[in-house]
């Protein structure tokens, strides 16, 4: 290196706590921004170019660089997003959080040449005011980062210009990549808009035209369709209703034949007196004040599996099936069953 370029290098040596302190920050700030805005990312990262890494730099183009403050990447940050629309929302984050210089930053996406594959980011050169020295921040997906970290292994690291034949492989399996990145983003804009849909009719009460599944489930448990049972069972003792998850009995509505939202809703109807029977018996004796909120639900369950004529291994199977296989459900299945015979249910 030239007289110039040693001097950049002890001027590099002596804003070393600068730079770590300016990166420290900058992710500070990155992290609590995506956290107030409820962004979900695979990875916030940084790191301040080391000796070795700049020297080389300045080796290859240091006469272009009057000062170092002059080099945009001293400091450098990624973000690495899950969907390649998530890029284009953090990006207007990322532009109230900084000073942008406009004319160093690049969008890669744009740039993108329709014969050629690649990873696609979005690079910012970045200033905060209280600092001398700008930074770089990247914006890529996880498939982009996955990309360019294998592109990078396989084209550079040996020093040796790769075949066409091995380029055109990889090209052709970046262009996999970029259209599984696209597909990603696609099929959670639809997931999202069908969820949407779906979260409609069940407030509409259209249950028919709603397929059962998880989401489905989730959406009709949000309706909070068996609060009037439970507090009814409630006031048998004055208890307490307990919030419990009930994401559970999908699978036994799904055994009872359920295709349907609309067939849940039918079968609850059905079955909710003499859930409520079974409950008024089941407490009636006893001082608990505290109750599940569970209990109008396992009761309505309970019914139809004896309705249908279960019995008390129908019964074992599911209390398994919501509480795990233990040697306990045997137990209280048999209990449930004799006191469902005395109630003729």
């Amino acid at each position: 290196m030239d007289l110039h370029c040693e001097m950049m290098m002890e001027e590099y040596q002596a804003a070393l706590p600068e730079l770590e302190r300016l990166l420290q920050e900058v992710l500070a700030k990155l992290r609590e921004a995506l956290e107030r805005n409820e962004m979900l990312v695979t990875a916030v990262e940084g790191r301040v170019k080391t000796r070795k890494s700049l020297e080389g730099k300045l080796a290859l183009k240091g006469a272009k660089y009057a000062t170092l403050s002059d080099i945009t990447d001293l400091v450098g940050a990624r973000i690495v997003t899950f969907y390649t629309d998530d890029v284009d929302r953090i990006a207007a984050m990322v532009e109230q959080l900084f000073e942008i210089d406009w004319t160093n930053s690049v969008d890669k996406r744009m740039l993108h040449q329709l014969d050629s594959f690649g990873y696609n980011s979005l690079h910012y050169v970045c200033k905060m005011p209280e600092y001398d020295f700008r930074f770089e921040l990247q914006l890529r997906t996880t498939l982009q980062h996955a990309w360019a970290s294998i592109n990078h292994d396989i084209g550079y690291k040996t020093g040796v210009e790769i075949p066409r034949e091995y380029l055109r492989r990889i090209n052709r399996l970046a262009g996999i990549l970029e259209m599984a990145d696209d597909e990603f983003s696609r099929i959670r804009t639809e997931i999202t808009d069908y969820r949407r849909r779906v979260h409609q009719l069940v407030q509409n009460g259209k249950l028919d035209d709603v397929q059962l599944d998880g989401d489905t489930f989730s959406s009709y448990l949000q309706a909070r369709p068996f609060d009037a049972l439970n507090r009814r069972i409630a006031a048998i003792n004055q208890a307490e209703i307990q919030e419990v998850p009930l994401n559970r009995y999908l699978r036994v509505f799904s055994a009872f034949g359920c295709k349907t939202l609309g067939d849940v809703q039918r079968l609850v109807k059905h079955y909710e007196e003499d859930a409520y029977r079974l409950a008024r018996h089941q407490l009636g004796n006893t001082d608990l004040d505290i109750i599940s909120s569970a209990v109008g639900v396992q009761n309505i369950c309970i019914v139809c599996i004896l309705a249908s004529g279960g019995g008390k291994m129908g019964l074992v199977r599911f209390f398994d099936a919501i509480n795990g296989h233990n040697t306990q459900n045997e137990a209280i299945a048999e209990m449930t069953f004799n006191l469902a015979k005395n109630l003729q249910l």
